[in-house]
């Protein structure tokens, strides 16, 4: 088996070059790989395509690489907690792609399973349809959307063990199962990191085939984007 384990986030990204594709997980800012996007800031890399249901919020997550002009493009379906990633649209120093969110999930998983394209019925008759191929089955139209092709998946777990298999816990089993299955080469961060045979075989979310390189994170932060309270 190969020795997938690494010492840290940086040790993870040193080879992602400029001008990346990269998938990143989580929804909102739960489940997204903290240490490693903090590693790419320093690490300096430019011109980055950041494929994401969301772009973070302004100092944290995602939000720090716009910050540092980092991304040249977006591809998210949700981008409505960052005034920096609006400011940047706004301006047209940020390349922005918006698609709904099942159809980035889709395409995802299309990535995942080595098919091209799918054909989904989201968007047709809207501004995602421009310049894209339809196709009617049964009476009804379909756009044609493309499997990503992404250079990294960087996803994180709760839990993995040294071959690289995952646990995801609750919202943060989102994307990054899907993403994790996508990228060329899928780099994971975790909060507990096992040894061979401690994981459940059921309980597993990722098998370990799909991961190339592992690390046990620290520091994790675990905000929330909106903390809504009520009275007693």
């Amino acid at each position: 088996m190969l020795n997938k384990v690494v010492a840290n986030a940086q040790e993870a990204i040193k080879d992602i070059q400029n001008n990346a594709v990269i998938l990143l997980g989580g929804f909102g800012l739960c489940g997204i790989p903290e240490n490693c996007i903090d590693a790419l800031v320093e690490s300096g890399v430019k011109n980055l395509t950041c494929i994401s249901n969301n772009a973070g919020v302004d100092d944290f997550g995602i939000g720090l690489l716009l910050k540092t002009r980092q991304v040249k493009k977006m591809i998210s379906s949700y981008v409505g907690e960052n005034a920096e990633f609006e400011r940047q649209l706004l301006s047209g120093e940020l390349e922005v792609e918006l698609i709904p969110q099942g159809t980035l999930a889709t395409r995802c998983m299309a990535a995942g399973y080595g098919m091209p394209a799918i054909y989904t019925p989201a968007g047709v008759g809207t501004e995602v349809a421009i310049g894209k191929e339809t196709r009617e089955f049964n009476g009804k139209t379909y756009l044609l959307e493309h499997a990503f092709d992404a250079d990294y998946a960087i996803v994180k777990a709760w839990k993995g063990d040294k071959h690289g298999n995952l646990i995801f816990r609750a919202t943060s089993r989102n994307f990054n199962p899907l993403m994790a299955m996508a990228g060329k080469i899928t780099i994971a961060e975790v909060e507990e990191l096992v040894e061979p045979g401690m994981l459940d075989p059921d309980q597993i979310h990722t098998p370990g085939i799909y991961v190339n390189k592992i690390f046990k994170g620290q520091d994790y932060q675990k905000r929330i984007e909106q903390v809504t309270t009520r009275q007693n």
